[in-house]
Order: structure tokens, then sequence, then C-alpha cells
């Protein structure tokens, strides 16, 4: 089987399952309801980073996209579901690259719909604290949302590979976004901000405070993405299926 019809064979997959649905809908909800939540707070005073509250809610948006990425793979690993899928798509290298982008495709997607939304909803909730902020700081935010949170699925596919379980994935990644990052990863200095999610996070903030740029952020959190992706490619190819 070539590439096209392996990606649309995937494509089927993520979408006939429904749990994989609700996870891209989680993605969306999660991240306007918790950039929403930050908007109501105005303790930062002339400190506060107003596009970082606006998109505020990629803190937890990020956990569904991960757990979507996990999921769309190690469901390959149970019942010996990779085994029918390596007999449809011999080459395991072509089914990986398969699979990744049909889970990058609708991450996508629904980060950029999930950034138009978090910055409609947390600009109103900020109301005057928003008016600072310029058309081309908006657009990056919303097109960093899209790139980082399909960033962080890819990040979750190859661990997902290399490891074979979500449950296993998410028992790293979640506390690892939710607890070493903010309370380990403070205490770390200049460290902390080329973690996967500290770097890619800053394309989120009106502007740089010693750490990587937007882009550049981005870039970071591109390499461990790629580094992950490039594991799992290994982890396919050698292990049984």
């Amino acid at each position: 089987m070539t590439f096209v019809p392996a990606l649309r064979a995937e494509w089927i997959k993520i979408r006939t399952v429904r749990s994989l649905v609700g996870g891209l809908v989680a993605v969306l909800l999660a991240t306007t309801a918790f950039s929403a939540l930050a908007g109501l707070d105005d303790s930062g005073g002339q400190d506060s980073d107003p596009l970082f509250s606006a998109f505020f809610g990629v803190c937890f948006g990020q956990i569904a996209a991960v757990a979507f990425g996990a999921q769309a793979v190690s469901a390959e690993f149970r019942g010996g579901a990779l085994r029918v899928s390596l007999a449809a798509v011999p080459d395991r290298a072509r089914w990986f690259l398969a699979k990744a982008v049909a889970v990058a495709g609708p991450v996508c997607v629904t980060g950029l719909v999930t950034g138009g939304a978090s910055l409609a909803v947390g600009t109103s909730v900020l109301g005057a604290r928003a008016n600072g902020l310029s058309r081309g700081e908006e657009l990056r935010g919303v097109v960093g949302c899209a790139v980082y949170l399909t960033l962080m699925a890819l990040f979750a596919v190859g661990l997902a590979a290399v490891l074979r379980s979500g449950v296993a994935t998410l028992s790293i990644l979640v506390p690892f976004l939710l607890i070493v990052s903010f309370v380990v990863g403070g205490a770390s200095g200049t460290v902390a901000d080329f973690l996967p999610d500290k770097a890619g996070q800053a394309v989120l903030h009106e502007s740089a405070d010693g750490g990587p740029g937007p882009w550049a952020g981005l870039g970071v959190t591109a390499l461990w993405a790629a580094a992950a992706l490039l594991a799992g490619a290994w982890s396919v190819r050698r292990r049984d299926a």
C-alpha cells in the first residue's frame, strides 16, 4: 500500500473512534474555558501579559492533545491491531509516518480553531487590558497555538510508540507538563526555558523573558518532537508487532 491509501486508512481509524474525536473536542473546550478564567484574574496589574492570558488555557488543552496522540498510537498495540496494520502496510516506516500525519492534521486544524476561540474569549474577558495587543501578536498567538498543540501531540505519538502504552505515556507526560515544568523547571534557571512546553509556549507570550524567542521556542519544541518520533520509528521497525 502506498502512502496516500495508508494515510486515508489511518484517518478513518481516528475519525471513527469516539474517544479520539472527543479528545479533539476536549482540546477546544479546555483551552477556551481556562483562557476565560485566566482573563478574570486582574491581579497582575501592569506587569500582566495579555497575550498569554488570552491563551493561558493551552497549558491545560495540551493535556488533551497529548492524550489524543498517545491514544491514537497505543490502540495499535492492543489486540493485535498492529499486525493487521502492518499486513496492509508492510513498510513500517511508511505506516508510522502515515500515523503521525493522521494525528498531526486534525490536531493542527483543531488548534487553529482553538486559537481563534481562545483569542476571542480571552480578549473579551480581558477587556481594556487587551487593547495593547497588535494584530500581528494576535495572529502569532493563533498560529503558534496550533503549531504548539500539534508538536506536543506528535511528541506523545513518538513516546507512545516507544512505550507501547497510552497509560505509560500519559503517566510520564502529564506529571511532566503539570509539575516538572512549573515546579522543578522554575527552580532550574535557564534550563527550564528549553523544556518542550516552556520553549514552545514562548510564542504565546507578548515578549520573550530571557529564553528563546517565539519561533525559536517552537523550533526547540519541534526538536523534542522530532527526537521522540525518530525513537518511535526506530522502535516500530526493530521490535516485534
